[in-house]
């Protein structure tokens, strides 16, 4: 936990150091497809502005973008280096292209992992009675550590809560005046190896790493919108290999989680259930797909494409209606897994319980409807925050985790190491405490 608190600082280091310079790149690395975005600022903001402040759009327009097709990514994680660098130098050398301008630095969401996240809680009495930097240190070293495993690794560790004597809801408690502080954390783990695999890859493609950022916490950044960031909702990112899922209130993330499963699955079902290959079962999900049949559907037929030199097998046709039987199953049982994480991490302690869908797999004509009755909560499409200088082709479903990260580059919320902060490993805290102080206090 130690060395990734010291390059989580150094990263955060690079950053700053590449916004002096005014450019930095996105690399969002997702299981069907890799983008990338190169961003130019004009002016750097200050900061350390507070707390928990949200990410919000900076002095920044996008100058270049590019996306092509993953390869050697599975779940999200890295499974083929080689496959995968060639990806990513694909990806950055075309928005470099575009941008006109050589990027050293870049900033990468991670979609797989198997994300964990835990609520953490620390209380201390104030040397003085105004809060300072100091005191904001040592109550965030106060709060418990988890034992997260061995082979894990801390992502995020955001403050989601300050409180001083009976004043709980604060965002920035310093120059606040009291006797006591105590704190709520949130922090999100996952796997080791998988970190290690994405740095290493980044490396060999000749990239300095100036942060990590999970693709669910990205996507929530770009897709709710800040009254859903500020009373509480459920960003469904749906994804090629995985579906991620984000719960934000009061502007801060307080969870997080994934599903090993996404369009791709939905993907393989039609190819193995029409006997077709990858290229045209992904044709006819993305021209003929949905959740939802009607009696229209029975008489639309499709025309299956096949290479096999049988005539009776290349020359088939189905109804629609058949493709869609075969498809909602598959997205019933990704939304039920969903349904079932959003119970588990307290999601109906919120006051407010919208799910806003996004991702590419989302696109399917009939989804936020079959998703309103699964979930049982208020559903809508979302789709990115408009940026400056964003192409069209990259403002769908699609990009959310991509505009995401670049939001998240601009202005990050304030991290565990951002402080002078000692980290020691204590007895767990329920993942429902993140959530406690904002029912309790509402």
């Amino acid at each position: 936990m130690r060395t990734l608190y010291q390059s989580q600082r150094m990263m955060r280091a690079k950053r700053q150091e590449a916004l002096r310079r005014g450019v930095i790149a996105i690399l969002d690395i997702g299981s069907f497809k890799i983008s990338a975005l190169v961003l130019r600022f004009d002016a750097v903001n200050d900061f350390a502005e507070g707390v928990g402040r949200m990410a919000g759009q900076a002095s920044f327009r996008v100058i270049g973008a590019a996306t092509t097709r993953s390869r050697g990514v599975r779940f999200g994680e890295i499974e083929t280096m080689q496959e995968t660098e060639r990806a990513i130098r694909t990806a950055v050398q075309a928005a470099q292209k575009m941008a006109a301008v050589r990027v050293d630095h870049v900033i990468v969401s991670l979609a797989g992992g198997r994300p964990r996240s835990y609520g953490l809680a620390g209380d201390v009495a104030l040397a003085e009675n105004a809060v300072g930097e100091t005191d904001v240190a040592r109550v965030l070293a106060a709060c418990d550590v988890p034992d997260i495993g061995e082979g894990r690794e801390v992502l995020h560790a955001q403050p989601v809560n300050f409180a001083i004597d009976h004043r709980t809801g604060l965002k920035d408690p310093r120059g606040q005046v009291g006797n006591r502080i105590s704190a709520d954390i949130h922090m999100l783990t996952i796997d080791g190896p998988a970190i290690e695999a994405l740095i290493y890859c980044v490396k060999r493609c000749d990239l300095e790493l100036a942060g990590l950022a999970a693709a669910p916490y990205a996507a929530g950044i770009s897709s709710l919108v800040e009254d859903e960031q500020e009373l509480g909702a459920a960003c469904i990112d749906m994804g090629g290999g995985t579906t991620g899922l984000s719960i934000f209130v009061k502007k801060h993330m307080i969870f997080a989680d994934t599903v090993r499963m996404g369009g791709d699955h939905v993907t393989g079902d039609i190819g193995q259930a029409l006997q077709v290959p990858w290229a045209a079962a992904e044709r006819l999900k993305t021209r003929y797909g949905g959740v939802v049949a009607t009696g229209m559907d029975d008489r639309e037929m499709i025309e299956l494409e096949a290479d096999t030199g049988d005539w009776h097998h290349d020359r088939r046709r189905v109804s629609r209606a058949e493709l869609i039987g075969v498809i909602r199953p598959r997205v019933e049982e990704i939304l039920e897994e969903v349904r079932d994480r959003l119970v588990a991490a307290g999601f109906d302690c919120l006051p407010s319980q919208r799910v806003v869908l996004t991702g590419g797999a989302s696109q399917m004509p009939g989804l936020d409807g079959l998703a309103s009755r699964i979930l049982g909560n208020q559903v809508r499409l979302g789709r990115p925050l408009r940026v400056q200088g964003l192409p069209q082709s990259a403002t769908g479903p699609a990009f959310s985790a991509c505009v995401g990260l670049a939001l998240f580059a601009a202005h990050p919320q304030d991290e565990w190491w951002d402080f002078e902060v000692p980290a020691e490993r204590t007895p767990v805290r329920s993942i429902r405490r993140a959530v406690r102080w904002f029912r309790d206090n509402w």
